[in-house]
């Protein structure tokens, strides 16, 4: 099994126990098993076909299959976490995406509050015969938006490299990474420091709506220009086909010397996803709300605390941040002002989703807010300041410029580098 095994499973050779990441050491005797009896998810309804039945759409929505009894024992020790995991794995068939059962859009919505289908409802959208291939286009495999296309991707792309490194061969990686980092203190330090949300930069090379943002793009010196600028944390792009990131960017400023805590900014549709993550670096992790099932970001979130990274939680719309809102363990919530179908961006958003009981909420819970997208000048960022963000995460309005790190100081209308306090 890929993943996180049931029981105990006899050590490895030359792979000696964790002690930092105990909740891993279940690992390996049922790989084989699991990856032999391991299918796609529209493989079902392909044979059902094959034998003259009915196909059945595959499922649709990633939801675990922990209970909420379950989720809650997560947090009680690492070890938990490990019979959590091999649960969700055992149901998953060892494809590492908690299934459901399959079931249209519309119930998806009305049960999970989740706007992105995790993978096409009808099967793949090409299909072969013999040497030929050809494309069915239909309402259940074309993807409604760029985020949903973004996704169906990423969903492939995760099962490759799972299969490529199971989940026990990040056993190494993980206790050869550094230390995690503060991601929540670093930006409540600067927004105390500065009297000014605090900013995330984002290392940022491209992106699906506007291509290649920068082509000069040196992601260590655009990140050492942030931080020598008054940046607190960084993002880091890491999804190389639509905004060509990678986790080699990553790797490569974190082992360069910069000490601003790092985001992973990557799109999580899978808890192996993670520890990949933390292997190489990471800080901090995002989740979006409108692809993760509320039970799957309670997971995600047992697991982040367990690794020693934040997570910070992006949502769209009132339906989302009442659903993040409900879930114990949130300390970062992202509002992203851009519209999933259309990509508008309006920063009245954020004003309208804190307004009222929900912004008396996320004081009483003590939860950062971080405004996201369409932030470009002084005036956007004293407009989310004032309706109760702490912290903004900015990318194109500052890796567009010439120089990004000192671009930082004509978005803010001063300079917020220590250099500049003192």
């Amino acid at each position: 099994m890929e993943a996180l095994a049931i029981g105990s499973a006899p050590p490895r050779p030359g792979l000696a126990a964790l002690a930092r990441y105990s909740h891993l050491r279940r690992l390996g005797t049922l790989a084989a098993t699991a990856t032999a009896a391991k299918r796609p998810l529209t493989a079902a309804s392909m044979d059902a076909a094959a034998a003259g039945g009915r196909p059945s759409p595959a499922p649709i929505r990633c939801t675990s299959a922990e209970t909420d009894a379950e989720v809650d024992e997560v947090a009680t020790s690492s070890h938990a976490a490990a019979d959590a995991g091999a649960t969700m794995d055992t149901e998953q068939g060892g494809n590492g995406s908690p299934v459901a059962g399959a079931v249209d859009s519309a119930e998806v919505a009305g049960v999970d509050g989740i706007r992105i289908r995790r993978r096409p409802v009808t099967g793949p959208a090409v299909h072969y015969v013999g040497p030929f291939q050809f494309r069915l286009e239909n309402e259940g495999n074309t993807p409604r938006n760029i985020l949903e296309k973004i996704i169906w991707d990423k969903d492939v792309e995760v099962s490759q490299m799972k299969e490529r490194r199971p989940l026990y061969m990040l056993k190494g990686p993980l206790d050869a990474a550094p230390p995690a980092r503060d991601f929540v203190g670093a930006l409540k330090a600067s927004d105390d420091r500065t009297g000014l949300p605090a900013l995330i930069a984002e290392v940022k090379k491209a992106s699906p709506s506007r291509g290649v943002i920068r082509e000069n793009f040196d992601p260590v010196q655009i990140a050492q220009a942030y931080e020598k600028n008054g940046a607190a944390c960084l993002s880091v792009l890491t999804d190389e086909k639509y905004f060509q990131g990678s986790f080699n960017n990553l790797e490569a400023i974190r082992n360069a010397g910069v000490q601003c805590p790092l985001l992973c900014k990557e799109f999580i549709v899978d808890a192996w996803q993670l520890y990949y993550a933390r292997s190489k670096g990471a800080d901090a992790v995002l989740l979006i709300a409108a692809v993760l099932p509320d039970r799957d970001i309670k997971y995600m979130l047992k697991i982040c605390k367990i690794l020693g990274m934040a997570a910070l939680v992006e949502v769209h719309d009132e339906r989302e941040m009442d659903r993040v809102l409900g879930i114990d363990g949130v300390q970062l919530i992202g509002i992203n002002n851009r519209n999933l179908e259309t990509f508008e961006v309006d920063i009245t958003n954020t004003k309208k989703l804190l307004e009222g009981e929900r912004g008396q909420i996320i004081a009483q819970k003590d939860v950062i807010v971080v405004g996201e997208s369409g932030l470009f000048t002084p005036d956007d960022i004293s407009f989310v300041q004032n309706a109760g963000v702490k912290a903004v995460l900015v990318g194109e309005s500052l890796i567009k410029q010439e120089d990004p790190g000192k671009a930082i100081t004509g978005l803010f209308g001063k300079d917020i580098s220590h250099a500049g306090a003192t």
